[in-house]
Parts: C-alpha cells; structure tokens; sequence
C-alpha cells in the first residue's frame, strides 16, 4: 500500500493541494479503521532514544501542521513514526486565512502554505485525542488566536497549555509561523523572556497538580539573524525550555526565484528550506552547548538528510513536505538511517 505512493501521486498532484491533503487523510483513516493500515505497516526495528525525558521509539516524528486538529492519529501511526505533533492548536477554533493558501512547487520539492492556524479548537482538539486509540508520544503545538493582540498573546498559550496538559507528551508552543500576523514578535528577546517566564511557572503549577512533568518546547523561525538566535538560546537556558524545534517555515524565495507559485505570500517549506533549517540546527547546538535538546525540522527528503540534522545536533527529527513528495516510504527510510548510527 505505502509502496505505492508513488503512482498514486500523479492523481494526487492534480488536485488543488489543500483538497489532496484531506482526501489523502480521509482514505488513511478509512485504511486505518479498517485494520488495512495496519496490516500493511512498515515492521521497523525499535532504536529508542530517551529526550526531554521522554523514552521515543525512534527519532523520527510527524510536525505540527499536517494534523490540525488530530484528527488522523490511528493512521498516521501506521507509518512508523517515533512520535506526532498535532496542532498548532488555539484557545478558539478559527478559519484560518483565504483559499487558496496552499501551493506545491513541484521542481523544488517544497510547498508554500498561508494557512494560518486554521483549526477547530482546544476543546475539538481534545475529544479527538479522546476518541482516539492511539497511544503513542504525542506532542501537541500551541498558538494563539489570530484577532488576539501580542500583548495578550500569554494569556491564548496558557490556556491551551492549562487545557491540552494531561493529554500531551510534550507541548510546544509556536512564536514562528508567519501566517498570523505580528506572530513572530514574540521571537524577540524581551518579549519572548516575558512569555516564557509566564509559561514555565505555569507549568510548574500544572506538574504540581497534575502529578507529572510535561516537557515544553519552542520552535522557532528560520528567518532570524544569528545574534538573534543565539538570544533566544540563551533565554531557553535562562527559563529551563525544555527543548528547541528548528525550523519553521520561511518567509525567504531566493532558491525558488522564478518559478510559479514563488510570490505566493505565506511559509516554504520542504527542500529549498533544509541548508538553512540545519544552520540553525547547528548554531543552536553551539550555543546550547548540550544545555537542552533540539528537534530538527525542514527540508528532509531522505535518511541522509535526516543524519545531516543528527549531525548538526539535532536529537529528534520530523518530517511533513518530504511526505508530500515521497510518500510514506520516508518514514521508514529515515528511521532505519538513524537506527544505524546509533
């Protein structure tokens, strides 16, 4: 079944690309309900790995942005993945921003999105984990409404985090998309010290209540400037972040300059965004200096690409836009690479 991706993409590619996403996931779900998805699952050799104190079946994670609304859950584990991310998830459910909003740029491998948190809500959010079987890691992506202003930004984290507490592995809280607007403010420093000030006490809070730790993470930009991702490494270090996610989307176009959809406004992803996402990968490690752990994200459409990110620091991986392009074959492929380097 997943061997033949490849085929299928033809058709699939036909389709307006939001339209393919969810008809794509509406047959997993099928397959998975009717126990063929699992019957056909890859057979992967565990290579655990323990992060953010968390024992992970392997490195290799679904992002944030594929699953809204974890919606998709028993089927996407189907594919062999260590571990989902759900979300990016807000207090409120919202639209999103205009269609279209989604674009593939087939000759770069990459995928242009202006989705803009468009979710269902907190509270869906929840009874579909509820619902849900699956009972892997899971890690939930937080943000906050779009009509919400910055400086009130806090209060839209805190109650998704108050709210999706028990039922995540780890949660992560998005400050980089670049599909709502003045988002990627809250990457500067004395902004983002305000907010994760706000954000650890609350989770110490909620630990105490709850009688478990959930670890949290931030995942940040790759369009920031050096001096200012060292900044932010430092200000993880300083409120005991519990791990980096490295990278979102870009807001750049020089490696797609020509070619159709490149002036669609919005976030690229997929290969164009991967030589940068590892830079910042690297930079983090420098200067975390194995302070905390970091998620590698962007660009990977292979198991040596996947390595290219262990080897620049990263602990974990995750993929999305690669499995647009390769189905998922990928998945496997990045797990056995990683397995054999451990």
């Amino acid at each position: 079944m997943y061997s033949l991706y490849p085929l299928a993409r033809p058709f699939v590619f036909a389709l307006d690309a939001e339209t393919a996403h969810k008809l794509t996931l509406a047959g997993l779900d099928r397959a998975a309900c009717a126990g063929v998805a699992q019957l056909v699952a890859p057979r992967l050799r565990a290579s655990p790995v323990t992060v953010m104190g968390i024992e992970f079946p392997n490195r290799v994670g679904l992002a944030a942005g594929l699953d809204k609304n974890a919606e998709h859950l028993e089927g996407l584990a189907t594919f062999g993945f260590g571990f989902l991310e759900v979300g990016t998830v807000t207090p409120r459910a919202q639209p999103g921003n205009p269609k279209p909003r989604m674009f593939r740029l087939p000759h770069a491998q990459a995928l242009i999105n202006r989705l803009g948190f468009n979710n269902a809500g907190v509270s869906a959010l929840l009874a579909n984990i509820e619902a849900s079987r699956y009972r892997g890691i899971l890690g939930i992506n937080i943000g906050r409404n779009f009509d919400t202003p910055n400086e009130r930004a806090a209060d839209d984290y805190l109650e998704c985090l108050r709210a999706v507490y028990a039922k995540a592995h780890f949660v992560t809280v998005n400050i980089s998309s670049p599909n709502t607007r003045g988002l990627r403010d809250l990457q500067q420093e004395d902004v983002l010290g305000a907010l994760l000030g706000r954000l650890k006490q609350e989770q110490t809070m909620l630990a105490l209540k709850h009688g478990r730790y959930v670890p949290l993470a931030i995942k940040i930009a790759p369009d920031l400037a050096d001096d200012a991702v060292r900044g932010i490494a430092r200000l993880l270090v300083t409120h005991r972040i519990d791990a980096a996610i490295a990278t979102n989307t870009t807001i750049a176009r020089d490696a797609i300059a020509g070619q159709p959809h490149a002036q669609e406004a919005g976030g690229l992803s997929g290969a164009p965004l991967r030589a940068r996402s590892t830079a910042v990968v690297r930079l983090l490690a420098a200067t975390l200096d194995g302070a905390l752990p970091i998620i590698g994200v962007g660009g990977i459409g292979s198991g040596a690409h996947a390595r290219e990110k262990i080897a620049a620091g990263a602990s974990l991986v995750q993929l999305y836009t690669g499995l647009v392009y390769r189905g998922p074959a990928l998945v496997a492929e990045c797990v056995k690479a990683l397995a054999e380097q451990q």
